[in-house]
């Protein structure tokens, strides 16, 4: 079965150094807060641009953290949207906060500026305190639209990076331009580890401070917390292995790129809405999403020829039992959100992929649509 996403393949392409990297590690002793989380921490701030990087368990308590770190509280209103992984509002959520969801762009799929303003307006900005800009897909959001906005109402801007490691603005990396950003280093992401792992970003030395807090028990000195903390700590295997990837990455990145720009060209002729790429911004294609109306059938139609696609997102956050009443919605609702859901289909893209893997996938779909 060919896979929409393949970690072993990233692994099996670099094993030798991958190997030596984890191995030097297992015999140094030390596992927690050593030199390989220190150094990738400077290596992903400097491939970023950005100040500071703080490396944690998760890319859902990277969110957590820069949300308390910014400011956010019990009871506060945080806005993002429903059409993304559950852990953007579950990380709202967890910290007591109230997540309140905007309508997308329906060629971006990431959130709508225009609607994110009409929310602070009816609100007049009480008790909003952030907002979370998911980069979908791997294609930034407005960050220029938001960064105005945030400034305007005094609200932090919070970028959710998970799927975006790399993608650019007018050749500025996303995660360099709110309050902070959030990144995922879960095993199929573009920068991916051999298991959970997270990092905050941020230009700013105040939520540094507070960041380094955060993730460990509210420690300024060993054993004495200044304040309450977590346990979220990037551990040392982790890092190892996001240094060497990270030295990979413009490189896969670029794949992902070259295989996109080939399906687009062999699609043009098809009934499918392929994604696009606003000028000056760069897509890095975490996901190759198409907006097909016949989803299901040709969802079955590859499985049952060999090749695995998956459906991201099949239900909006806002209609899961788990969330729906946790959840505010204003006005008339979300109403790209649910549509978008119902169509759109993600096929497989990863370095990995040879090119007649490629051609095995531009030939099936061809061959559904007769």
């Amino acid at each position: 079965m060919l896979l929409p996403a393949d970690p072993k393949a990233g692994y099996l392409s670099h094993k030798n150094e991958l190997d030596d990297a984890i191995r030097e590690v297992l015999e140094s002793g030390w596992y927690i807060l050593g030199e390989k989380v220190a150094s990738f921490e400077r290596n992903f701030s400097k491939y970023l641009n950005v100040a500071s990087c703080i490396g944690v368990a998760s890319g859902t308590d990277a969110l957590n953290l820069a949300l308390r770190a910014s400011g956010v509280q019990y009871g506060d209103k945080v806005i993002t949207v429903s059409h993304t992984a559950v852990a953007t509002v579950s990380a709202i959520d967890w910290i007591g906060a109230i997540p309140i969801l905007a309508d997308i762009d329906p060629q971006t799929f990431t959130i709508n500026p225009q609607e994110v303003e009409k929310i602070l307006e009816k609100n007049n900005g009480a008790s909003i305190k952030a907002i979370v800009a998911v980069h979908l897909y791997g294609h930034p959001a407005d960050m220029y639209s938001l960064s105005e906005i945030s400034e305007q109402y005094g609200v932090a801007l919070i970028e959710d990076c998970a799927q975006a490691h790399g993608a650019m603005i007018n050749g500025l990396k996303v995660g360099s331009f709110g309050t902070c950003g959030s990144f995922s280093f879960y095993p199929t992401k573009n920068l991916g580890a051999f298991g959970d792992g997270g990092a905050i970003v941020t230009n700013q030395q105040d939520i540094l401070s507070q960041l380094c807090l955060l993730k460990q028990y509210g420690w300024r000195k060993r054993y004495i917390s200044d304040s309450n903390g977590y346990n979220s700590r990037l551990d040392e295997l982790q890092a190892a292995v996001l240094d060497c990837k990270l030295k990979w990455l413009d490189l896969d990145n670029k794949r992902r790129r070259d295989i996109a720009s080939y399906y687009t060209k062999e699609f043009s002729d098809l009934p499918i809405e392929t994604p696009i790429e606003i000028p000056n911004y760069h897509h890095v294609y975490h996901q190759y999403v198409v907006k097909v109306k016949k989803r299901d059938q040709l969802h079955q139609y590859l499985k049952m020829h060999g090749i695995g696609t998956a459906i991201l997102y099949p239900v909006p956050v806002h209609l899961q039992p788990g969330y729906s009443k946790r959840v505010e919605i204003i006005d008339d609702g979300l109403l790209v959100t649910p549509r978008i859901a119902n169509e759109i289909l993600c096929l497989p893209i990863h370095p990995g992929l040879s090119d007649s893997d490629i051609s095995n996938v531009v030939n099936s779909i061809k061959s559904f649509f007769g």
